[in-house]
């Protein structure tokens, strides 16, 4: 079984609007459920996991009746940071999965998640074992030693790969990544593959996009509303 879990449990303080952002609409719609679309629509993926605020869970269940989605099995409460609500998610599917089951763990604000990320996770996973979406680092990019003042250091951006998500892994890998972070204190590693490394682990690259954006602030927001209503045109490879 393949199941996407998303991460749905912030308050969205850099946001600074008086609702969570993924229950924000844009065009209609909540973040969450453009989110959720994504995963309903994908053949591969089998159900869908949603972590969330408490207080919130019973409107995301109303929300995905009103959109069709057929494929929330599981709302789970989310922790104090990114971490701890990853973990509520796996607890909860440990006692409905097995532990060579496929979890997707996904920023529910990356709403643009497209059919070929999702496909290319899955192909990335089944050959390596696991998989974490990135895109190649295009900026230049410098290491400064006094808060970004000045620098006299360059990274060479051809080895800098920027992380997004999905993380895709088995049940089992997740629950031992997060039980062995307690038990070594690693705490507030919201991104899998930040914890996985933590752990001495190796990160397996997957096709990621630009469009694949993390919605955290209103400028986000505005890009996500002007990429929703822009298609590629036709002559572009």
């Amino acid at each position: 079984m393949v199941v996407a879990l998303l991460t749905a449990a912030g308050t969205g303080t850099r946001m600074g609007q008086d609702i969570p952002k993924q229950f924000m609409h844009v065009e209609n719609k909540p973040l969450i459920i453009h989110t959720m679309e994504a995963f309903q629509k994908h053949p591969n993926v089998d159900a869908i996991m949603v972590v969330t605020l408490p207080a919130w869970a019973d409107v995301l269940k109303a929300y995905a009746h009103q959109f069709n989605i057929t494929k929330l099995k599981w709302i789970a409460e989310g922790g104090e940071t990114g971490q701890e609500s990853i973990y509520n998610g796996l607890k909860v599917l440990s006692g409905e999965l097995k532990e060579d089951d496929v979890v997707m763990v996904h920023d529910g604000n990356r709403c643009l998640v497209s059919g070929e990320i999702i496909s290319d996770s899955l192909a990335t996973f089944h050959e390596s074992g696991s998989a974490v979406a990135v895109i190649p680092c295009v900026e230049a990019v410098f290491y400064s030693e006094d808060d970004g003042h000045s620098a006299t250091e360059s990274i060479p951006r051809e080895r800098l790969f920027r992380t997004q998500t999905p993380h895709t892994y088995t049940l089992g890998k997740l629950l031992w990544a997060h039980e062995e972070a307690k038990k070594k204190g690693i705490t507030n590693t919201a991104a899998s593959c930040t914890l996985m490394k933590a752990l001495g682990e190796t990160v397996y690259f997957s096709k990621g996009s630009e469009t694949n954006l993390k919605i955290t602030t209103v400028d986000d927001l505005l890009i996500f509303e002007a990429l929703l209503k822009t298609q590629k045109d036709s002559w572009l490879k």
